[in-house]
């Protein structure tokens, strides 16, 4: 996948014919289950691959809780957040951002813990898979969400040229307000994943790891909600991400910090011109 350019003018004009800036959640996110091209069943591999277009791609996951409290996250990013998150990028440098979102909920307790899109580089199919996100609205009383879940499936089930050719990172960010299960047995990762061959992992002591093996991982912890606010959930946090943990105030502040996040890690490349992508002014400041 990663086919064309993202132009913040043209998504601009779009978001505008379609109502992004002033339609509900409810409205934009209309999946009352999972999308079927956003099941991770069968799936074995997501791709982000070079091309005559893109031919020094970087691969950036986005793995969004959409359990109950966070619904705020993609909501944001649909009216204003993923045009300032790509048009900084490129900005910035990244000439060729391949962007996959994730969605997590709680395998413990939903129906579609994990959801998956593909990796894209254009305005309108990244609006695309965003809006095909089912806002499921779970999780539960237990001791977290599955943050563990984009860990295992970056890890396992990606395949990025920008490690594979160049020794060069992708970037991992997973958003939410809640703990990370620590655990997950193979018995829900054949549920979720389909026919294969799985084992009981571990969060702290192994799939984070994984994708650390080929991804730059960050946490965003969101403290506006109740869960956020836990002094011992970012105490948590800290322990298992270390520097990687990002604290936020607002859940509006992913859109500043990602592109950050990114320049701050990426060798600095000669930007692309202006017409694949423009954005406001402004310095996004790490919180």
């Amino acid at each position: 996948m990663g086919w064309g350019h993202y132009s913040v003018d043209d998504r601009a004009a779009r978001a505008a014919s379609v109502g992004y800036g002033t339609k509900s959640a409810r409205e934009i996110f209309a999946q009352r289950a999972i999308n079927n091209a956003m099941n991770p069943y069968g799936v074995r591999l997501r791709e982000a691959r070079d091309s005559a277009e893109h031919p020094e791609s970087m691969a950036i996951i986005l793995a969004l809780d959409v359990t109950g409290s966070m619904g705020s996250i993609p909501h944001h990013l649909v009216k204003e957040g993923l045009p300032t998150i790509m048009g900084r990028i490129i900005q910035s440098g990244t000439n060729d951002p391949q962007l996959l979102f994730l969605a997590v909920g709680d395998h413990e307790c939903d129906s579609s813990p994990l959801q998956v899109g593909q990796f894209e580089s254009s305005d309108a199919l990244l609006d695309k898979w965003l809006t095909d996100v089912y806002l499921e609205g779970g999780g539960g009383g237990n001791a977290g969400e599955s943050y563990l879940l984009a860990w295992y499936f970056a890890g396992f089930h990606t395949s990025i040229d920008c490690f594979e050719k160049r020794k060069q990172k992708g970037f991992l960010f997973t958003i939410g307000d809640e703990p990370t299960l620590r655990d997950v047995p193979a018995t829900a990762l054949k549920r979720i994943m389909g026919d294969g061959q799985y084992e009981n992992y571990s969060a702290d002591t192994f799939l984070l790891d994984k994708a650390r093996e080929k991804y730059h991982v960050f946490h965003l912890h969101i403290r506006e909600t109740g869960a956020g606010s836990m002094q011992a959930t970012m105490d948590g946090w800290k322990q298992l991400m270390g520097d990687n943990l990002i604290i936020l105030e607002r859940h509006e502040d992913v859109s500043k910090v990602i592109p950050e996040i990114i320049a701050r890690n990426t060798p600095k490349t000669e930007v692309k011109s202006a017409t694949a992508a423009t954005t406001q002014p402004g310095t996004p400041v790490l919180l």
